[in-house]
């Protein structure tokens, strides 16, 4: 897409529950305008199709709902953080401006992020799989493409994209992937047993998950930490034909973005004496 167009209609998608979002819009709003550009602000609750281009103000959250969003219609979505860690954005509130410049300047790529589906639910980051009862663990048997792997006793299950590897699955345990990689990993959590260890699959190749013998006839399914879905005692996961679009600022790689943001292979600092 050809930013330098002023025809290109731009959406800025904003939480109203981030950390006061208004004077970064209007920042960004200024600074589009400066470029011949009149976006479409919306709250997050009112996304709706037909931008070429997508801002999302707020935390990784807002920018999950923003890319899942928009991935039916292929539209690219930039973060601008105003969360905590900001995985998933790109830019700072104090980067607006060169952000902008990049943008038309056409100074970056679009990167399609797999997703996972269950059901009528997707995400982009994970999905995590409990027994109703939040005060003990439970017995997860996982079936992959109809072929008996394992059993867990477990706190849950977390079944991670890429995208997801670097949130709760790694905080679990669970091994960092490369965000371009066709794979999904299955990570226990709080596993009773030493031998329970985090599984790497090909994408295409399809999950079930249900409860043990003796178990609750259900389990609850976490959406991107978000939604709780109470379902019965099987989960099926498989991967999306949809994927997101991020939009991702030249500078910015995967891995500048795992030392810059996760301290990634950062040597402690000496005690001086």
């Amino acid at each position: 897409m050809d930013m330098s167009e002023n025809n290109n209609k731009i959406g800025v998608v904003f939480n109203p529950d981030v950390n006061n979002p208004y004077p970064i819009l209007q920042v960004l709003e200024q600074t589009l305008s400066n470029k011949g550009i009149k976006p479409e602000v919306i709250a997050l609750k009112d996304m709706k199709y037909g931008f070429d281009f997508v801002f999302a103000v707020g935390g990784d959250g807002t920018i999950l709902h923003t890319a899942k969003f928009y991935a039916m219609s292929r539209t690219p979505v930039l973060g601008i953080n105003l969360g905590r860690l900001g995985f998933l954005s790109q830019i700072n509130s104090d980067e607006i401006e060169n952000a902008v410049d990049k943008i038309f300047q056409q100074d970056y790529t679009i990167e399609k992020r797999m997703m996972l589906k269950s059901g009528e639910y997707v995400s982009l980051n994970d999905f995590v799989i409990k027994g109703i009862s939040s005060t003990r663990s439970s017995r997860f048997v996982v079936n992959i493409d109809g072929k008996f792997v394992c059993d867990y006793i477990a706190d849950g299950l977390i079944i991670s994209t890429p995208t997801g590897s670097t949130a709760y699955s790694l905080s679990a345990g669970g091994p960092v992937l490369y965000p371009m990689l066709d794979a999904i990993s299955i990570v226990p959590i709080c596993p009773h047993t030493l031998t329970a260890r985090p599984l790497v699959i090909p994408a295409d190749e399809k999950i079930s998950i249900q409860t043990g013998e003796y178990e609750e006839n259900s389990l609850s399914l976490i959406v991107d930490g978000a939604d709780i879905i109470e379902t019965d005692n099987t989960i099926e996961i498989e991967k999306s034909k949809y994927t997101a679009h991020l939009a991702l600022l030249e500078d910015d790689d995967f891995y500048s973005v795992l030392r810059n943001k996760l301290h990634w292979g950062i040597s402690p600092k000496r005690v001086q004496e």
